[in-house]
Parts: C-alpha cells; sequence; structure tokens
C-alpha cells in the first residue's frame, strides 16, 4: 500500500512516443495523421458506425473529424495517441488519456477507436498496455479508468478482458446524441498493476503466438493463472 500522506501530485499526461513489439503510438498531429486516420477507421462509410457511441455528431469529411480532435487536445480534454502498425507502417486507430486527476492520481482512457488493421492481432493489446504502462509507471498515477456507454457490448468486453474490473453503472450519467447514456465504469488501479503487466508481457511474447500468428493463450487465462498462483 503507498503512503498518501507523502504522495505528490501526478504530471498530467503529455503527448508522448511509446514503442513496442507490434506498435507505435504517436501523439496526434492533424497534418501527419488525419487522412491517414479517417481512411483506417473506415472513412465516410465505416467511421460513423465505429465511434456510434462516441457523443459526436456524423461525419462525412475528414477535416470535421480532424476539427473535433485538434479542438479537444488543444483545450486538454484529450490527449490523443495515434497507433501504427510497426510492420508496415499504417496507422490503424487511436486512443487518448482524458480527464486527468492529478492531485488524486487518476486518470482516463477514452475515444477508443480500433481500425480494422487491429482486428485478431495483437496491435490493440500492445497498445493498451503501453498506454496504462506509461500511466502507472511514468507517470505515477493510483488509478486509471475505463468507461462507456452501458450498450457498448463490445467496450464492455474489451476492457474486462483488459484486466479492468466493473464497478457499476451510472445511470443518466448525460445526453448523448439527444438520448439518454448510461455509463459502465471501470478501471485498474496501482496494486493491480504488476501482476496486469505480468499478464500482458506474457501474453505478448513471441512464444504466446503459433506459426500462424495466433495466440496459444487467452490474456485472462493468463492473468487467472497468476492471480491463483499468487494466492
Amino acid at each position: 500500500m503507498r503512503d498518501l500522506a507523502s504522495f505528490k501530485a501526478c504530471p498530467p499526461p503529455q503527448p508522448v512516443r511509446l514503442e513496442g513489439q507490434y506498435v507505435i503510438l504517436e501523439p496526434y498531429e492533424r497534418a501527419v495523421h488525419i487522412q491517414t486516420l479517417w481512411e483506417a477507421l473506415g472513412g465516410e462509410d465505416g467511421i460513423n458506425d465505429l465511434i456510434h457511441y462516441f457523443p459526436n455528431p456524423l461525419y462525412t469529411a475528414p477535416d470535421q473529424f480532424a476539427d473535433w480532435l485538434e479542438g479537444m487536445n488543444r483545450d486538454g480534454r484529450l490527449v490523443t495517441l495515434v497507433f501504427r502498425d510497426k510492420e508496415d507502417g499504417e496507422v490503424v486507430g487511436m486512443a487518448s488519456y482524458m480527464r486527468p486527476d492529478p492531485a488524486n492520481g487518476v486518470v482516463e482512457v477514452g475515444s477508443v477507436a480500433h481500425g480494422l488493421g487491429m482486428k485478431r492481432s495483437p496491435l490493440s493489446t500492445e497498445a493498451h498496455y503501453l498506454m496504462a504502462r506509461h500511466v502507472f509507471e511514468t507517470l505515477g498515477y493510483r488509478r486509471y479508468e475505463w468507461k462507456c456507454h452501458n450498450e457498448n457490448a463490445p467496450s464492455k468486453v474489451a476492457a474486462r478482458r483488459l484486466g479492468f474490473t466493473f464497478e457499476g453503472v451510472f445511470r443518466q450519467h448525460m445526453i448523448s446524441k439527444g438520448a439518454n447514456r448510461d455509463t459502465a465504469w471501470f478501471s485498474m488501479i496501482d496494486g493491480e498493476w504488476p501482476l496486469i503487466a505480468k499478464s500482458f508481457e506474457a501474453w505478448l511474447s513471441p512464444e504466446n503466438f503459433d506459426d500462424h500468428g495466433h495466440q496459444k493463450r487467452r490474456l485472462e487465462e493468463i492473468r487467472a493463472a497468476l492471480v491463483s498462483e499468487a494466492a
């Protein structure tokens, strides 16, 4: 347990480059990323379905999407990191640090959008491992949050898979696109991070994939085994 009597405010998240075995995360820059990010998220034909649960209007052009991202990053409401496949350099998705509370050591990951290029690959898992590791090990935060529309079943599945703990539903939490949004809350905390990190690292190890790139053990299976060993 940390000695909170000597706890000092954490630095707020800043644009940062994070590199793993499979993916590179880099700070969002409009001129560099907007066209490739727009296309990675499905372009006009797919982006609105992909970000259906974002409280955003519909987009018909990349500049509209860029205006929103740029405004949110300029105002400090988001620190967006763009995901780039390390093998071919293609932009494949994004996520953002948001709602930092440095005095209490709390920050959220949100505006998560995984393009088709991240499907059935280690990219998304490693991207979220790198973001969480940065929060806990570099910035020293105590709590890392994941929130989503309570109807967003894939997001809730992803949160649990990555090691976030479900904490409950905030009813009528906000109005999104002219309708009520109940919000599901998840978190991981610093005391849990060493074991969660170990499970990420074991899952991401090349030894966990066969010659066709298929996982041998699921992330949840690895984490459950480590919890059992530690009990």
